[in-house]
């Protein structure tokens, strides 16, 4: 299986122009490109242009709706209660996190409900922009109607891929970003695999017969190169990451993400998908006001980052680094796809009426 490499700005173009062309705004579109192809760059390709097909096709289903104004339930000094009312991740999760900056700007702390959210994609963007204003935030994520994990013990589906988030500012430097998906693997990369992508762990899935397996087969039953990949069609699972503790931590995403958030924990009876997120905002300015804080963070860092490698010419990491380095390095060389992905975007573009002379400008 071979890559296409296509530089960053070429590519979130090409993919606003598809979703200009699905139906979505201008300014819609090029929201979606350039949050996928951030995750991409990020180097988290399950939550980039893989994508494409997928946004397609919930937007032609009518489950997702192009250019969505939030609906603002509950409103006080502290504290909003926002409605995505299914719109595109891209578009109303950046409206809910706005409203978080601008309490928490405010009055130093604030907590935010977004629910009925499309895929709102790689949750470390909104605390990339959180930190951007200066704030700590933690996010707790669910996905509702999208029972793609099992407890730890079990074999059936019980969770969505329930994902968390901390982004912490630091002035002057990159922030601390720790994201992840309580399941040993995103979903998404799950399906990079399918599509001749990097392979998942062995073990990362887990059959009916309690076998642990790297299969995608497991999560989406049959499928061709370029079709679509339906977990529903699946036998197997992801497997939660760290015994009980991966699991545990995923079940308080889906009760704070989804319960409180009013999204509703993970349900496979409940068919549309949406996503639901908890985020709190906290200003250190205001806890902090001697400035402790950004001298604490800098000299743990050095400390965690001092310690011994285990494998000689190893190297200790925190937080965010492996992201900020991959960044770099695909904004300059280009992002790798590999060639089913590529495929199917390119199928995507034709399907929503995308000019073939632009469909052979991207691909050159």
């Amino acid at each position: 299986m071979g890559t296409v490499t296509i530089k960053a700005r070429a590519l979130e173009a090409f993919v606003a122009d598809i979703f200009a062309s699905a139906g979505c705004s201008k300014e819609e579109g090029g929201r979606i490109g350039r949050y996928l192809v951030s995750a991409n760059l990020s180097g988290h390709d399950s939550h980039g242009v893989v994508r494409v097909p997928r946004y397609a096709a919930q937007k032609k289903a009518g489950t997702v709706v192009a250019d969505v104004t939030v609906d603002v339930l509950v409103d006080t000094p502290a504290i909003a209660v926002v409605d995505g009312k299914y719109g595109f991740g891209q578009t109303v999760t950046p409206q809910a996190v706005r409203i978080g900056i601008d309490k928490c700007r405010k009055g130093g702390l604030a907590a935010v409900t977004l629910r009925n959210a499309g895929h709102v994609g790689r949750v470390g963007d909104w605390a990339e922009m959180a930190a951007a204003e200066g704030l700590v935030s933690v996010h707790f994520v669910n996905a509702s109607g999208s029972v793609l994990v099992a407890p730890y013990g079990g074999v059936e589906r019980r969770f969505s891929t329930a994902p968390y988030c901390v982004g912490v500012p630091r002035p002057g430097q990159d922030p601390l970003i720790l994201d992840f998906a309580t399941s040993i693997v995103a979903e998404g990369k799950v399906l990079v695999a399918s599509q001749g992508g990097k392979k998942v762990p062995e073990g990362a899935l887990i059959g009916p017969d309690g076998k642990p397996s790297a299969d995608p087969h497991l999560l989406y039953g049959d499928y061709t190169p370029t079709g679509p990949r339906d977990h529903s069609k699946g036998t197997g699972a992801i497997r939660a990451f760290g015994d009980h503790k991966g699991s545990g931590l995923a079940f308080m995403c889906e009760i704070l993400g989804g319960s409180l958030s009013g999204t509703g924990a993970t349900d496979p009876k409940r068919g549309r998908f949406a996503n639901g997120m908890l985020s709190f905002y906290i200003d250190p300015k205001v806890l902090d006001p001697a400035g402790f804080f950004p001298q604490d963070i800098a000299k743990y860092v050095a400390f965690v980052k001092g310690s011994r490698p285990a494998a000689a010419g190893g190297e200790i990491l925190v937080p965010g680094e492996a992201e900020t380095r991959m960044r770099a390095k695909r904004l300059a060389e280009g992002v790798p796809l590999p060639d089913d992905t590529w495929a199917a975007i390119v199928e995507t573009a034709r399907s929503v009426g995308l000019d073939e002379r632009r469909i052979q400008q991207a691909t050159m």
